[in-house]
Formats: C-alpha cells, sequence, structure tokens
C-alpha cells in the first residue's frame, strides 16, 4: 500500500464539515469556569462579598453591591503570579513552572444620590474591566514502557467510524479533510495507523501493534502542554438604594475569550534487532481560540438590621460565538514497516491544512449566589457566600445557532451525562488594627462538578467508566477535582481618599490528565484503556489594588 501525501488547497472554513472538526465537552467545561480574581481586598477576603457589597468586583457576582455605595471611586489592579505544575503518571514525576505579570482591572463608580432619606436614597453606576479567567500554565509528563499506545486510539475511532483506508488518503483531486474525520485522516496519512484492506470499512491497527509484523509496546510516552490566554469581562452596572435597606442592581457584562494551546506528544517503541534509530511516533496540536460573548447578573441585599446583610443573585450563562483556529502535526518512524506492497522504512511528516478554523457557539453554565454578612462594629466582619452553578446545563451548537445533527448531537447528552451542579463556598473577614489599617484573611472551595463516571478511581488504579469527546485531532485534556484557596490580605488608608490593598492568593488544583480517551464498545467494554497522570497545579498570586474615593 502506497499513501499519497498531498493536502493540496488550504481549507478556510470547516463548519460545514461536520463531525470533522466539532468541539466536545471538554473544551464547554473549560470555558465556562472562573477562577478567583478582582480588587485585592475581594481576594483576600475569600472573594465573599455577595452579601457585603462595596467593592467594584461585586459587580461580576451580585451587583446589588454597588448599591452600598456613598461616593465615586476609581480602583485598578496588578499582579504577578506563578503557576508551579506537577505530575505523576505511573510513578514518574515532573514539574514545571510559569510566571506572569497582569494587570488585572480597572473600574468607576459613579454615586448619585437623590437627597431623600427615604425611599429611593440614591442611584449608582459602574463600568469595570475584570481578568475572570487567567489560562497561562504549562505542564509536562511522562511515563515508561506498557499500555496502550495513541496508534491504538486512533485505530479504534475508525474502526468505530467505519471508515476505509482508500478514503483516508490525500490526493490532488480529493482532500479527505473535507469529508473524514480529522483524527482518522492524520493517523492514516502518518503510517501511524494501517489497514488491513484499503478497499473494505475497518480494520484498522496499530502500526506499532501486534496485527503489525513489528511487536513492539510502548517503551516511553511523553506529553508537553502550554496554555495562554484569558477570560476578560467588562460590566456595566446600576444599582440603587431604598431607605438604606434594600439593594437592587443589574449588570450587562461583554466578555472576551482568547485561549492558546500548543501541545507535543511522543512515544518511542524501542529498537528492534539490528535497527540503529528506534521506531517511534509523535502528534503535535496548535489551537488558538477567539470569542466574544454577552451574559447579564441581577442581584439584592437585604439589610435587616445594622450589623446583618443578606444577599441573592443570578448570574446568566454566557452566549459565546467562537472561532477556534487549529492545525496539527504527525509523523512515525517505522523500521521494516510491511504491507501488501512490501517491506520499507517509514519516516513519515504531514500536517493538517493551514488557515483551517471552524465556528460555533457556546451557552455556559449559569449560577446562583446565596450571601449573608455580619458586621461587627467599626472594627470587623465575616462574609459568606455559597455558590451554585448548573455545568449540565452548558450547551454547544453550531455557528448559526442551530443544534448539530449526526454525531455532534451526542456533544450536548455527553454533557448532560458527564456533569452536575456544582458547588463552591467562599469565606472572608476583615479585621481593623486602627482605623487606617485592616487584615483580611479567608479561603474558598470549589467541589469538582464531574460526575464520579468520568474520574480515575487513584485508590485502585481504574479509569474513568465513560469516553470522553474531544474536538478535531486534539487528544489530551483534563478533568477537573476540587480547587481550594486559602487568601490573605492587609489595607491602608493613607488619606480619608486615597488607599492601597495587598492580597496573596494560595490556589492548588487537582486533575486528571490524560493523553487521549478510553474507548468503549456498544456493550460499554473496554477496546482502549487509558491511565491518567495525577496533575497538581499551585498558583500563588500577589496583587496589589489602588483606589482614590471621591
Amino acid at each position: 500500500m502506497k499513501k499519497k501525501v498531498c493536502l493540496g488547497v488550504a481549507i478556510v472554513s470547516l463548519w460545514s464539515a461536520g463531525n470533522v472538526f466539532a468541539q466536545g465537552e471538554i473544551d464547554a467545561y473549560k470555558f465556562s469556569q472562573s477562577e478567583l480574581s478582582g480588587t485585592a481586598r475581594y481576594m483576600s477576603m475569600g472573594g465573599a462579598f455577595g452579601a457585603l457589597g462595596g467593592d467594584i468586583s461585586g459587580m461580576g457576582a451580585n451587583p446589588a453591591g454597588l448599591g452600598i455605595y456613598r461616593s465615586s471611586e476609581i480602583v485598578t489592579t496588578l499582579s504577578v503570579s506563578s503557576a508551579k505544575t506537577n505530575t505523576d503518571w505511573a510513578g514518574t514525576t515532573m514539574d514545571e513552572s510559569k510566571t506572569k505579570f497582569n494587570f488585572d482591572n480597572i473600574a468607576y463608580v459613579g454615586y448619585f444620590p437623590t437627597g431623600n432619606d427615604e425611599g429611593l436614597v440614591g442611584w449608582n453606576v459602574g463600568f469595570s474591566y475584570n481578568r475572570a479567567m487567567n489560562f497561562n500554565r504549562r505542564y509536562q509528563m511522562g511515563r515508561g514502557a506498557g499500555g496502550y499506545s495513541l496508534s491504538d486510539y486512533i485505530a479504534a475511532i475508525s474502526n468505530r467510524d467505519g471508515a476505509t483506508g482508500n478514503n483516508l488518503l490525500s490526493s490532488d483531486s480529493y482532500d479527505p479533510y473535507m469529508s473524514q474525520n480529522w483524527l482518522s485522516v492524520l493517523g492514516y496519512d502518518s503510517y501511524i495507523i494501517s489497514s488491513s484492506n484499503p478497499s473494505q470499512a475497518g480494520g484498522f491497527y496499530s502500526s506499532f501493534g501486534e496485527n503489525a509484523d513489528n511487536l513492539w509496546e510502548v517503551q516511553q510516552a511523553d506529553l508537553y502542554v502550554h496554555e495562554n490566554g484569558a477570560i476578560d469581562k467588562y460590566n456595566f452596572s446600576l444599582a440603587t438604594n431604598i431607605s438604606n435597606t434594600v439593594f437592587l442592581g443589574a449588570t450587562l457584562a461583554v466578555t472576551d475569550l482568547n485561549y492558546h494551546l500548543t501541545s507535543v506528544y511522543d512515544e518511542d517503541f524501542g529498537y528492534g534487532d539490528g535497527q540503529t534509530t528506534s521506531d517511534h511516533l509523535y502528534w503535535d496540536n496548535y489551537s488558538s481560540v477567539d470569542g466574544t460573548g454577552y451574559a447579564f447578573n441581577l442581584g439584592v441585599i437585604v439589610r435587616p438590621c445594622d450589623f446583618l446583610r443578606l444577599g441573592v443573585a443570578y448570574n446568566s450563562p454566557t452566549w459565546y460565538k467562537i472561532t477556534d483556529y487549529h492545525t496539527a502535526e504527525a509523523g512515525a518512524t517505522i523500521n521494516g514497516y510491511t504491507d501488501a506492497q512490501g517491506t520499507q522504512n517509514v519516516n513519515s511528516n504531514v500536517s493538517t491544512p493551514d488557515g483551517a478554523y471552524t465556528e460555533y457557539r457556546l451557552r455556559t453554565s449559569d449560577r446562583w449566589i446565596f450571601s449573608a454578612a455580619a458586621i461587627l462594629g467599626q472594627t470587623a466582619l465575616i462574609s459568606v457566600d455559597y455558590e451554585l452553578s448548573r455545568y449540565n446545563s452548558m450547551h454547544l451548537s453550531a455557528w448559526n445557532g442551530y443544534d448539530w445533527s449526526g454525531d455532534e448531537l451526542y456533544d450536548n447528552e455527553y454533557i448532560a451525562q458527564d456533569f452536575r451542579v456544582g458547588s463552591m463556598l467562599k469565606v472572608g473577614a476583615e479585621i481593623k488594627v486602627t482605623p487606617q489599617f485592616a487584615v483580611r484573611f479567608g479561603g474558598a472551595w470549589q467541589n469538582t462538578p464531574v460526575n464520579s463516571s468520568l474520574l480515575y478511581n487513584e485508590s485502585d488504579g481504574v479509569a474513568s467508566l465513560v469516553e470522553v469527546s474531544t474536538a478535531s485531532t486534539r487528544t489530551a485534556y483534563t478533568v477537573s477535582r476540587n480547587t481550594g484557596y486559602a487568601t490573605f490580605g492587609l489595607g491602608y488608608r493613607f488619606t480619608p481618599n486615597f488607599y492601597a490593598d495587598l492580597a496573596c492568593v494560595y490556589r492548588i488544583q487537582k486533575e486528571d490528565a490524560y493523553p487521549f480517551s478510553n474507548v468503549f464498545d456498544s456493550e460499554g467494554l473496554p477496546i482502549v484503556e487509558s491511565n491518567p497522570a495525577s496533575l497538581k497545579t499551585n498558583t500563588t498570586k500577589v496583587s496589589l489594588t489602588l483606589g482614590y474615593k471621591f
């Protein structure tokens, strides 16, 4: 069998090609997340400001807190963060780190009193830019001999799709990237998988596996991932104060999404008799995602007595329009590759078309926030927020807003099956040591919204019980476990108008990191099993906020 690798004319838009470039549940979850971010005071108290108010970061949670203001204010926040990652994959540990300076927010609050002591006491308007999510990190993972190969995964997916080898071959007159699964096309054209009969459906197997003449198993596997980008929000808020007892607020949020991914995966199969180079494969992906969206927040704070405040807020989903630019490269080195045409040495290097992109829409999860705060005289306060986010309501659709047909229709079913309502508890406190100097501390705990069937069982080494849908040729993904925050901060008021706040936030996030998914047959039995690495990301962030009241 001779494979002619000719990609032809670059594809400039692939949205009409259906499942060849569809998005998956992992992307939906990644872009639905947020992290503890805002002013230094907000972060140092664990973000528990849903009932407390009086901070510009509240515009992104409970905008009724804007009504607490009794003066106008302008603030800005700068930060430096260091993300350190550690992986353990089958006993092999690896570390990575990345440090980055950020401009986190700038905001303005305007206070317009009515002159009334009862009824409508005043209006507040606000504008803020805030970095809601930071994707910047690097991690790497590696393991020794044993386990399934990426080539086994690609062969299993290709067999289940019913593809034929002839349909996956590129030529001067035919480009399979317009009609076939990208994963299968790249795997077949790079010789990573082979076919026992190219004219018939199925029959694919790993070129390095037991159905090939060389019987080498994986001796070493390595994955390197570099992520960067952010989710930025622009909030436009309006709030009112009714008799200093009830505070109402609303926010319109415009969101900018920017995400870049580079993943490099390699497998080495060792040396055979007389070989001077080892058999190996590589699988590299490069993705750039841009999106814009909008959302709204509604909230109320009630002060039944001077020392107690109660709040509730609803944060709508963000409705995104997203464009995903993607390229991938793959290759194989095989000594003594044998097929119907004879034996040859393979050294392949192929790539997907340049300039390819897909457009789609995403509706993220919505969120309810229930809050309480106690004001203890002039010297201390305690605040608690409890958030519920419906991650099982995330929804993917085509660029025109209609639901996908075919295989992509199942992506939303996978979301409903694999995700549930997630919760987050935030607690914060502030103590004024002097009228000018304050000490703050807090914490937050986010429970994973991932159902247990999707998680790797660490106690007995059992893989997850479901298969994960990923996009295009991207096979590597992470499954989030619980996330915890510990926060501390200081505040000092230099004059009645000018102040500075400092915060330190320590974040621990645990995930399962997979090079590729498990694959199951129609009866739920595993065809390919993929055991993940445990991935821990420790992020330390120091923020400085400068504010001026007038």
